[in-house]
């Protein structure tokens, strides 16, 4: 069974030794390490680690704030690699859906990727998120969940 709970004294450590494999650091480049410290300075960066029963298996960042089109944002989600390939990432984005969805009440949930990793597109896709357009932005494949 996957949960969240919340980044805090007594796992964030832990937090930060979750790894990606060395082929997926070239789409997910940036260190867990590095979006807690994001999450101390962007107010409305929300840290989750995610369980599988008691096991640390991954860490996800959304944003408790709208954009200025009233997009709410995924800004990361990673499963670490010995955690990998046992559909803990598609329920860990329908957690993370659901709690966006209901403490939110957002219109749309928004996530990219790099082009590069299609694995992660197939499975946004495959949870009903549709690309925005096909080019990128920031470099980005930029996907879109209507929650309405």
């Amino acid at each position: 069974m996957i949960h969240l709970k919340r980044l805090s004294v007594d796992n964030w450590y832990a937090c930060t030794q979750l790894n990606v494999t060395e082929e997926q650091k070239k789409s997910f480049p940036v260190p867990v390490v590095y979006w807690i410290a994001e999450t101390k300075v962007v107010t409305d960066f929300r840290p989750m680690a995610i369980y599988f029963f008691s096991d640390l298996v991954g860490f996800a960042v959304y944003s408790d704030k709208p954009d200025h089109e009233d997009n709410y944002w995924l800004l990361a989600l990673m499963i670490d690699t010995k955690y990998q390939g046992r559909g803990y990432g598609r329920e860990a984005l329908r957690k993370l859906i659901d709690l966006m969805k209901e403490s939110l009440n957002c219109k749309r949930i928004m996530i990219g990727h790099r082009p590069e990793n299609g694995i992660a597109g197939r499975l946004y896709e495959s949870l009903g998120f549709h690309r925005v357009n096909d080019g990128l932005i920031d470099g980005e494949v930029v996907w879109f969940l209507s929650c309405k």
